[in-house]
């Protein structure tokens, strides 16, 4: 047996680096029985066939998985998000702050178009949370060493709205960014579905990216009843105030007595986090009623 890790998946081939080769390598039949999927990011044990190819054997247990970009133990999710046109609304980033936390995932905030809006209205939410954020430019390029030393030595992820500037941010990082997007897309064509593509793109100032065709926002399944169960833990601002409530079962929405909500009042909680719990509180609850009725 020969260990490894996943870093690219094609079209059902799986291509493995170890500490001496690259393997392009099956799956093994068990894990389509077990309803598990190797993952691109997963650290796996692979037999050697004759033909010099291999065979994912084992997978290792996964720190976290996520479903699109397809991949497994992420370190960090990269929300890019602007203060410039398309203005990025604080609902977005803590969608995906919650669900970051609840996949044990960390989470970077990167604000793009700083040399179009200074970033006055996001920093102070963010960093009130203790979430790490980071101001940048792709266009004049300011700020783009302090994020490359925010990815060295992580996995990351990227995501944000439409028109944020995830590309151009890679693309500045990392010139050979553009040219192996350029080469996947030629190949596998644009708005093509029908070839699975994930990767991970090592960049020359340290780290690695998920590189996939077209990635842009983790898909709306990652909202599901085991967030709603662990909501108030996802917000992180509000762990230390979970045990204060008066009432056990609070659920931080209008109840007296509630230590959030007095937290929120004492400008401890940014009133704009909290207005986000309640949205995703309202969405949430709405799908666990609706999945009870179904049944």
């Amino acid at each position: 047996m020969t260990k490894g890790r996943i870093v690219k998946a094609l079209s059902g081939f799986y291509y493995v680096q170890t500490a001496e080769e690259l393997i392009r390598c099956r799956a093994r039949g068990k894990f389509r029985k077990d309803g598990l999927s190797p993952l691109v990011g997963d650290h796996v044990e692979v037999r050697r066939l004759e033909d010099g190819s291999g065979m994912v054997w084992e997978i290792a247990p996964r720190r976290n998985a996520f479903t699109r970009p397809a991949v497994a133990n992420i370190d960090q999710l990269v929300i890019i998000a602007s203060e410039a046109v398309p203005e990025t609304a604080p609902f977005l980033i803590d969608r995906m702050t919650a669900i970051a936390e609840l996949k044990q995932c960390g989470v970077l905030l990167v604000i793009n178009k700083c040399d179009l809006v200074p970033p006055e209205t996001l920093p102070p939410i963010y960093r009130a949370a203790g979430i790490p954020v980071c101001c940048v430019s792709a266009e004049t390029g300011a700020g783009m060493g302090e994020l490359a030393a925010l990815l060295a030595d992580k996995l990351s992820a990227f995501t944000g709205n439409s028109g944020v500037g995830k590309s151009s941010i890679l693309n500045r990082l990392d010139p050979r960014f553009a040219l192996s997007t350029g080469e996947i897309s030629e190949k596998l064509g644009r708005g093509r579905h029908t070839t699975r593509h994930v990767e991970l793109f090592p960049l020359r100032s340290g780290g690695e990216v998920v590189d996939t065709p077209g990635f842009s926002t983790f898909e709306e399944e990652e909202l599901n009843l085991q967030l709603k169960e662990a909501l108030p833990k996802t917000f992180r601002e509000f762990v230390p105030c979970l045990d204060r409530c008066r009432f056990a079962g609070c659920s931080h929405t209008k109840e007296k007595g509630c230590a959030v909500l007095a937290a929120v009042r004492a400008g401890e909680i940014h009133p704009s986090r909290h207005e986000s719990y309640l949205r995703l509180y309202r969405e949430l609850k709405d799908l666990r009623e609706w999945n009870q009725k179904g049944t």
